[in-house]
């Protein structure tokens, strides 16, 4: 059984209320449509509201910051007891990937409450956990408590796209808003991952590849479709993208993966073979990876770079061979290895086809023997004693990066206590997204606990 957390007389009401508003806010979001299309296409601005509305609330003045018409980021301040100490900045965001409703079982922006479970777009990522900081935030607020060192939440516009009218944004325009700040809790971390021998894990993210999104070209001469033609431009960018496809990226092991890598295989009773972890030996590493099962999955997208095509544009009319063939590749690189993406893009697209950079964002690695780590281990194992906490490397991005250029550490802690057959991978950008209510108690809990121990 978890210790009761220590918020002063009357706290397990509070700390119930605090709970039960988590709920009924991640579902008043959810049914706030910010669907992010991408190019700019998205309006925030009425979560905006809402979240800065239930912070004013409980007496916490919000900052409602505007970057575009529509795109809006709330950013509020809990001042700390200690004005020595350093700032923490916890942040999620308010903008959502598109939903087909017609694909789902249930409407994706209702925010339906039923079989313990909260439905709808937002419910994993990520309004539940802006949710939770909201909720956290009024509770302290009403019991008159304040953390040791300042804590600044921020929920932001547009993660999901550029970040350009989000993160992005406030850091180039409204850095003081994050002065005192040398460390940042987002998102995708803190979650229960189960490992089918019985193990709990919560994986802590300390680490990210770096965004590579990239547009290929191909000139060509244009022609009759009838004709012979071996200037195609169709058929150069066909070529380069088949090759980008089936390239193998080489293993390349960064620190936080390593030692990942480590604490799975010691969860899991799984023996590394001497030096494994040392070098970039791929058969090696792929038997291990095999048996550490199912907890495989925490670590299989990060153990190289990676460059997947997913757009691709040319032509205008079957019988008309066109002078112009793009594609878009999405590339994910990690820390320490830009170079090596760059002379590989370069050898692979060869030289009838041009790369560029449609958006670039830098890869992050950030401590993991760090007092912040600690706090947020000692608040899950608080929780879930029987729990296994690990390092973790996220195999996307975040809003960290954008944050990282003030100088701030990034971590990703969204805690949730998890059902063994609950597909949490899944529910990121997929079809009936859903989150069991009782997992946003425990984040509630959790987080209650970071904010007054870190």
């Amino acid at each position: 059984m978890a210790e009761p957390i220590a918020t002063g007389s009357g706290s397990g009401q509070a700390l119930s209320l605090a709970e039960e508003e988590a709920v009924a806010f991640a579902s008043d979001l959810i049914r706030i449509d910010t669907t992010n299309r991408g190019g700019g296409d998205c309006r925030e601005r009425p979560a905006a509201e809402y979240v800065a509305d239930r912070l004013a609330e409980a007496g916490l003045h919000a900052v409602l910051l505007e970057s575009a018409p529509g795109r809006a980021n709330v950013v509020a301040r809990i001042e700390g007891s200690d004005p020595a100490a350093d700032g923490l900045l916890l942040h999620g965001h308010l903008d959502v990937v598109p939903a087909e409703p017609s694909a789902w079982a249930r409407d994706p922006f209702s925010g339906e409450i039923s079989d313990g479970m909260l439905h709808g777009r937002g419910a994993v990522d990520m309004k539940n956990a802006d949710a939770v900081l909201v909720a956290v935030g009024r509770q302290l607020a009403r019991a008159g408590l304040r953390p040791r060192r300042d804590v600044v939440l921020a929920f932001t516009a547009d993660e999901e796209d550029t970040a350009e009218y989000g993160a992005g944004w406030l850091v180039d325009r409204h850095p003081e808003l994050f002065a005192s700040c040398t460390e940042a809790v987002g998102e995708s971390g803190g979650f229960t991952f189960h490992t089918g021998n019985g193990a709990r894990l919560y994986p802590i993210a300390s680490a990210e590849r770096g965004t590579a999104w990239l547009t290929l070209t191909a000139h060509g001469r244009a022609g009759h479709g009838s004709k012979p033609n071996p200037d195609n431009a169709v058929a150069k960018l066909a070529a380069a993208v088949v090759r980008i496809a089936e390239h193998r990226w080489p293993v390349r092991l960064i620190p936080t993966v390593r030692a990942a890598i480590a604490a799975i295989a010691a969860a899991v009773g799984c023996e590394l073979p001497a030096g494994l972890l040392d070098g970039g030996d791929e058969s090696a590493l792929e038997a291990v990876l095999a048996r550490l099962g199912p907890a495989a999955a925490l670590v299989a997208a990060t153990v190289r770079n990676s460059a997947n095509p997913t757009m691709l544009a040319a032509g205008y009319k079957v019988n008309v061979i066109p002078a112009v063939a793009t594609a878009s590749v999405d590339g994910r690189v990690l820390p320490g290895y830009d170079a090596e993406f760059v002379a590989t893009l370069d050898e692979l697209t060869g030289p009838d086809v041009s790369w560029e950079y449609l958006h670039r964002e830098v890869p992050l690695e950030a401590p993991l023997a760090a007092p912040l780590v600690a706090a947020m281990s000692q608040a899950l194992l608080a929780e879930d004693p029987g729990g296994v906490v690990v390092p973790y490397c996220m195999g996307g991005g975040t809003d960290a990066k954008q944050f990282s250029r003030l100088g701030l550490a990034g971590y990703g802690f969204t805690p949730l206590l998890l059902p063994p057959e609950f597909s949490y991978y899944e529910m990121f950008h997929g079809v009936d997204e859903r989150v069991p209510v009782t997992a946003l108690h425990f984040a509630v809990r959790v987080m209650t606990r970071l904010v007054l121990s870190a």
